[in-house]
């Protein structure tokens, strides 16, 4: 509460809070307008019967849930980093850009997915709008409604990623994690109203028993969030001149979660693959799409079979996306290059598989956890049988790390000004 009053009492930061509020406004108003030709009875019992739309919903802010024209959210931003990210290990000017060549090089990077992001908004588009009309979710379109909804899409997605952009240059958070965050605290008071209107004196135990575990999960994502392996360094001492540099010792932190949320949307990109291969073989056979189409819906409602294979995708991708990011060779070299040396292990190849086998090791506990995450509301259904009270893991960890860097943003933000007292 005496953090809150601070961020009031100086001008500058009030001004700045105000900002990101205000920018989140006009999101959540974006969010609200609705492209035509919309049923929206179908709309809500597609999304009932079909979890993976609610993860969609989620990196869309809720702008998908009523089909907005910010309906894609930042998603394609999302996918055109990953994809960036990915062409790192392809192509080494795009790794040495990365990662060699310091914000500049950070910065054209960037511009790089921002550029892929429109072509890919364009494409989701597309594929999503002629889903929707095989569910009758949508009328069928004319060829120009089709483009026109197309630009009016891929142009709101650019728009939230420019709001984004502008959110962050306040430098008290991210933008693109804080418009997610709005979208998934903007369901919030749906929940509530749904948990109190259902509420009946024979299900009390089980709102106490939700509570309990909710507060249990929410302590767990803090704790594996914010955890990390300190390795310890020490730096050589050098003579310059006439002053001496380095003897001093540090730590390398090496992060429980190094991936964050990428490896469960990787997953469900995987999970979805067979439910886009059914919609694209009408063009080939409407009977051999309907069969797939059964299958799948089958595979989906088995819960057991799903939240397993679910399970051990993010498990496998943790350490995929893990590997991609954070080279042990690239920070052993770059130790080596400013005198820094972990005690007792020689500098270079050793110190490289040092960080490697460390890493391997702490990212066990980071995949299990958010493997765990990642299928904990089918755990909460399938104990409960409540179908909205359930633990949305994935959101939990997106609101909870948003919050966290959200803090230490506006914590360094107090720090700069001497704040008195802090």
């Amino acid at each position: 509460m005496n953090k809150i009053l601070q961020i009031f009492r100086i001008k500058d930061l009030r001004k700045k809070v105000f900002t990101v509020l205000s920018f989140l406004v006009a999101f959540r108003i974006l969010a609200a307008v609705p492209i035509s030709g919309i049923d929206i009875e179908r709309l809500k019992d597609l999304f009932q019967s079909n979890q993976l739309f609610g993860f969609f919903n989620i990196f869309s802010g809720g702008g998908l849930s009523n089909l907005s024209v910010v309906m894609l959210g930042v998603g394609p931003y999302i996918t055109a980093t990953i994809i960036m990210q990915l062409l790192t290990m392809i192509f080494p000017k795009l790794k040495v850009l990365y990662y060699e060549e310091g914000p500049t090089g950070r910065a054209k990077f960037n511009r790089y997915s921002r550029y892929l992001t429109v072509p890919l908004a364009a494409l989701q588009t597309y594929g999503f709008l002629n889903l929707l009309i095989s569910q009758k979710v949508l009328l069928p379109l004319s060829f120009f409604d089709l483009i026109r909804n197309i630009v009016l899409v891929t142009a709101g997605s650019m728009i939230l990623l420019w709001i984004g952009e502008l959110i962050s240059e306040q430098k008290i958070g991210n933008g693109v994690s804080l418009i997610i965050f709005a979208g998934i605290v903007s369901g919030l008071p749906q929940i509530i109203y749904s948990a109190i209107s259902t509420y009946t004196p024979n299900i009390f135990s089980t709102y106490i028993l939700f509570a309990v575990v909710a507060v249990i999960v929410i302590a767990g994502v803090v704790i594996i969030n914010e955890g990390d392996r300190k390795v310890p360094i020490s730096y050589a001492k050098r003579v310059r001149g006439m002053r001496m540099y380095g003897g001093v010792s540090s730590y390398l932190p090496l992060k429980v979660n190094q991936a964050g949320v990428i490896p469960i949307i990787f997953a469900i990109s995987i999970l979805l693959f067979p439910q886009f291969i059914a919609q694209i073989s009408t063009i080939l056979s409407p009977d051999l799409s309907l069969k797939l189409n059964e299958l799948v819906t089958k595979f989906f409602n088995n819960q057991l079979i799903y939240s397993a294979l679910y399970f051990g995708l993010v498990v496998v991708f943790t350490y995929f996306y893990t590997a991609v990011t954070f080279d042990p060779k690239e920070i052993a070299k770059n130790l080596q290059q400013n005198g820094g040396f972990v005690p007792g292990i020689r500098p270079g190849p050793p110190t490289a598989q040092l960080i490697s086998k460390v890493l391997n090791r702490i990212t066990v506990f980071g995949a299990i956890f958010l493997g765990l995450i990642a299928v904990l509301p089918n755990i909460t259904r399938m104990l409960t049988g409540i179908t909205f009270l359930t633990i949305g893991g994935t959101a939990l960890l997106i609101v909870v790390s948003v919050a966290l860097e959200t803090m230490k943003q506006v914590d360094s933000q107090l720090v700069m000004r001497e704040y008195e007292g802090f």
